[in-house]
């Protein structure tokens, strides 16, 4: 028995209000929705977890733990296996630190505040180097993505509050997700 082979086109399928790749043959519309990227700026007492990325993009520049969400996982699940395969790091999360829009690349990023339960960790598979850095260490130049920034400089405005609402896109910032 053959399956025929899908036939897809460009259409907006009854009820919708955009284009969608449909298939001619069995009408199946193959939606394309964003992916949620977690992470989390993890602390040690008074120091923060990067880590150097060593893979692309932006291959041997810092970040935050984190990564693309799997199916399956809840979103803290997803944040701490995320900080573990890049640090080996083991987190207690807090609470949602932020929430950034970024449609330009198709995503929606989920960002948590958490606190290592020991400062043992290492390079995962994806990290070129991990360490624990004070506020002043931060390689701000070498830092690979806007919204790792954005998180680190929304959490350094907290002073160490404990409850606060998720933080969003930073105003100005527009310009860099659309």
């Amino acid at each position: 028995m053959s399956k025929a082979e899908a036939r897809f086109k460009l259409a907006v399928p009854d009820g919708d209000d955009r284009e969608r790749r449909m298939c001619e043959r069995c009408d199946f519309i193959d939606y394309v929705n964003p992916r949620i990227v977690v992470g989390s700026i993890a602390t040690w007492e008074d120091k923060i977890l990067i880590c150097k990325r060593a893979i692309e993009p932006r291959l041997g520049f810092w970040t935050l733990p984190a990564g693309f969400m799997e199916t399956g996982e809840t979103v803290e699940e997803a944040a701490c296996r995320e900080a573990e395969e890049e640090a080996c790091a083991d987190l207690e999360i807090e609470r949602t630190l932020a929430i950034y829009s970024i449609p330009r690349i198709s995503q929606v990023q989920i960002m948590f505040k958490a606190k290592l339960r020991s400062p043992d960790v290492a390079p995962g598979p994806e990290s070129q180097e991990v360490k624990l850095v004070t506020w002043n260490e931060i390689p701000w130049a070498d830092m690979a993505f806007p919204s790792a920034v954005w998180a680190l400089k929304q959490w350094h405005s907290l002073n160490g509050e404990t409850f606060h609402p998720p933080f969003g896109n930073p105003s100005e910032s527009d310009h860099m997700t659309r």
